[in-house]
């Protein structure tokens, strides 16, 4: 950081803090208007206990507040809700619904309670399978903006060079958080950047953790595969305690996940041995089509604090520690390829990439109320830190024409690769007002703010024999040319306006304003308007302009991908080689959005809301078709045969739209119904792209990686002690690619499929339940790829890796679970 962006952050961070520590002596009271009303979204658990007192300042947002179609909500910074302007519709999935769909992984739980977003279980080969990602309405994974507590968390360390549908993406994992400190998820399918924050092009997703005050829950579940492998166990718990007697309070959760891998890949395809071996050789050799072998550990904290004189301090920290193998290419010891050392691995060898990763994050700050406003002071730090090693390796580069020898330890099996590192530091002060005027009919709400943030990216060198020569199979790692250390400033101020011009018609008028010290600044807005006929019917639209910055890791990433017969590089486009193949300066995508909508409650308990929505991107960020190298010694890149670089590579526009309902039965004789449903239709066209530097590949990857459409239905079921739950998923048709250049870019159509999941809880006494279920109860498969061209990938390439409901067949599992 440059000695002038330091002194901009002590100063933004003594305003936001100097300006509200109490001054000895002050009296420092606030006024409080009366607290509006809220209450919980429906949940399937007990009624909790009546909390501790609070203060008047923070009882507004001790609860999670509910849309409903009569009224507008507070956008209070005290509360950690995503600004509810009712003019955008925000869609509540709580913890217990997460908890309902069987999945212990918050973004798997989420795709399968929300159709808006679609998820891959392995969503790229190589080190693109390490983190999953999420599409909301069909966009990339970095269109989402991701929020904990209504602040913004940081991007991962991990870039997904491998292709794939998070290829050439960088999002926040979500799945760091343990799902049993989540309270519950806003996810926000509107593109208002203005209103949430820069990146929301596709919508945002907010994560609310707990506040609880006393209580917790011990959780404990065993799953497995209809297969006979993949079996996962899983243990989370939470507690939660006062602090003080002023409605202070700390939650902790904690959840360990242990992943057994999964292998659904086909036969090797061509010559294991060039001996007598080959004719009764076992071909189940592959393993690189399958969930990887992985450990999970996360921690979080969230508490708040009264410090008297109306001052209120927060704390929100979450910690995780991953560890990971995922299978690369099979190499056979046939005499044909370069990447094995016959003599160390004399059946064939397995490679594997590991990763062992590290991710913190705090956010702490102060509330209150001064001169008539609510103050929101932060300060928030992020780091994720990656390390890539390979084993049941080998550097089997040659030295003379002849061959004749290992020009590196020929017993060396596993290799250290090098790190990646991103962190993200913002301070910034946010303030609320709700003013009374005798021109309007209601208060006018302000809400506005100013954030500096510093972003880094670093990527670190492997050790020499990962990468000198042709590199350790199957993953050389970092060459000195990728070492990279980067950095950014951005500062970033908004203001947004609520507003009745009647009592039944609704405005919200929002700017931001941001500054990135390495591209531009940017102007984003947004118009929205609603219209309540009744108490019961109401008509929105908005439209939205947004944008969305190269993250410093798609800037300066440098990844190697051998694959059987090729190695694909991609390269920073910053590199004097990416410039020579046509790489450019890149540039932020620019979106603009237009949505229609109606929410309603045509009769009690029963919740209704549609969209129609356009959303066009300029510029728009994307990994480069594959260029032959003819000999990639002349660079330094070992025996590379193809690269590829990050560009802004086309405008795109997609039309869709999403319809949400849920009803509620309460029967005397026979218990609780819900019924909810839910449709999800995006269609992405491509307006005009870099033809020269795009493929087929390229543009199915933007267009067909994930479905146009996702329908679900479900029913719950409580009755006395028991619960059932069954939900029916459609997902439409994908294109699935098996590699990004040679014979095996070839698109291949994978059908529409039905997915059942379903679940029986049972409560022997009211504390303990104990429960069965199943994610795909009919052991549903992909459309199995045809032989022509899974047999380009040795056969591998059985199921299409990123189908959106993953290709491992029906999961079943038991679970149980003690409140107290």
């Amino acid at each position: 950081m440059s000695g002038l962006s330091k002194r901009k952050l002590y100063l933004v961070a003594g305003v936001a803090f100097g300006t509200f520590m109490p001054v000895a002596g002050e009296a420092a009271t606030a006024t409080v208007s009366s607290a509006q009303k809220h209450y919980r979204i429906a949940a399937d658990k007990k009624a909790p206990a009546p909390r501790q007192a609070m203060p008047a300042a923070l009882q507004a947002s001790s609860h999670p507040e509910e849309i409903h179609v009569g009224g507008r909500q507070t956008n209070s910074v005290f509360s950690p809700s995503t600004p509810r302007h009712s003019t955008t519709q925000v869609t509540v999935v709580t913890g217990a619904e997460l908890l309902k769909t069987g999945q212990t992984n918050v973004l798997s739980a989420l795709a399968q309670a929300n159709p808006a977003i679609t998820t891959a279980a392995l969503p790229g080969g190589g080190a693109s399978s390490f983190v999953q990602t999420m599409q909301l309405r069909g966009q990339s994974p970095d269109d989402t903006l991701i929020l904990v507590n209504g602040h913004r968390r940081h991007i991962g360390a991990n870039f997904n060079a491998n292709a794939g549908t998070n290829w050439g993406s960088e999002p926040a994992d979500i799945s760091l958080i343990p799902i049993t400190a989540i309270d519950h998820i806003e996810v926000v399918t509107e593109g208002a950047s203005a209103l949430y924050g820069q990146d929301a092009i596709a919508g945002a997703v907010n994560i609310v953790l707990k506040r609880d005050t006393h209580g917790g829950t011990v959780n404990f579940k065993n799953s497995g595969y209809y297969a006979g492998d993949g079996q996962a166990l899983d243990g989370s718990a939470s507690y939660a305690m006062a602090l003080g007697n002023k409605g202070g309070y700390l939650d902790l959760a904690a959840q360990v996940t242990h992943q057994l891998p999964t292998t659904r890949g086909g036969d090797y395809y061509g010559t294991l041995f060039n001996d007598a071996r080959n004719a009764t050789a076992d071909r189940n050799v592959q393993r690189g089509l399958g969930l990887p072998k992985s450990t999970l550990e996360t921690l979080s904290e969230n508490m708040s604090v009264p410090l008297g004189h109306g001052f209120n301090f927060y704390s929100t920290s979450t910690f995780s520690h991953r560890r990971a193998n995922v299978a690369e290419t099979y190499r056979a010891n046939n005499g044909n390829d370069i990447w094995i050392n016959p003599s160390l691995y004399p059946n064939g060898n397995q490679p594997y990439i590991t990763m062992d990763q590290y991710d913190f994050e705090t956010d702490d700050g102060i509330r209150t109320r001064k001169f008539g406003f609510a103050w929101d002071a932060y300060v928030t730090f992020g780091r994720d830190q990656q390390t890539y090693g390979t084993k049941d390796s080998e550097n089997a580069s040659l030295t003379g024409a002849a061959g004749s020898a290992y020009a590196y330890d020929p017993t060396q099996t596993s290799f250290y690769d090098g790190k990646s590192i991103s962190t993200e530091l913002t301070t910034g002060l946010r303030g609320s007002r709700s003013f009374h005027t005798g021109l309007l009919p209601k208060d006018i709400n302000l809400r506005f703010g100013a954030e500096y943030r510093h972003d880094t990216f670093q990527m670190t060198e492997g050790e020499p024999n990962s990468w000198s020569g042709q590199g350790a199979t199957d993953h050389p790692g970092n060459p000195a040319l990728a070492v990279s250390n980067t950095d950014r400033d951005v500062y970033e101020g908004f203001a947004n306006l609520d507003f009745y011009v009647t009592k039944k018609w609704e405005w919200t008028l929002g700017g931001r304003v941001a500054n990135y010290s390495n591209l531009a600044t940017v102007e984003t807005g947004s118009v929205g308007t609603r219209y309540n006929f009744n108490k019961r019917w109401a008509i929105r639209a908005n439209i939205n302009s947004g944008y969305r910055p190269p993250t410093l890791g798609e800037i300066s990433y440098f990844y190697s991908a051998p694959y059987p017969g090729y190695v694909v590089d991609q390269l920073p486009s910053t590199s004097a080689l990416a410039k020579s193949y046509g790489a450019t300066t890149l540039k932020g995508e620019y979106s603009r959005s237009y949505t229609i909508g109606i929410d309603a409650n045509p009769v009690d308990g029963f919740h209704l809301a549609g969209n129609l929505y356009y959303i066009a991107i300029n510029d728009r960020l994307g990994s480069s078709a594959s260029f032959p190298v003819t000999s990639g010694n002349v660079y330094g890149l070992g025996n590379v045969t193809s690269l590829s670089y990050y560009a802004n590579l086309y405008n795109t526009q997609t039309f869709g739209g999403d319809l949400t309902a849920d009803y509620t039965l309460n029967t005397h004789r026979y218990g609780k119904f819900r019924f909810a449903m839910g449709i999800n239709f995006s269609d992405n066209e491509i307006r005009s792209s870099k033809n020269n530097l795009v493929n087929q590949y390229t543009k199915e990857m933007v267009l067909h990686a994930a479905p146009k459409n996702r329908e679900q239905i479900s029913v719950n079921w409580q009755y006395k002690k028991w619960s059932v739950f069954v939900q029916e998923m459609r997902y439409g048709s994908i294109t699935y690619m098996a590699a990004p250049t040679g014979p095996g870019s070839v698109p291949f159509e994978q059908n529409p499929a039905f997915i059942t999941n379903m679940e029986v809880d049972y409560k022997p006494v009211p504390r303990w339940t104990i429960g069965i279920g199943a994610n795909n109860l009919g052991n549903k498969y992909p459309t199995r790829v045809s032989s022509s061209i899974a047999n380009t990938q040795q056969g591998l390439a059985k199921y299409a890796s990123y189908s959106p409901y993953g290709f491992n067949g029906g999961m079943y599992y038991v679970k149980t679970s003690l409140d107290f």
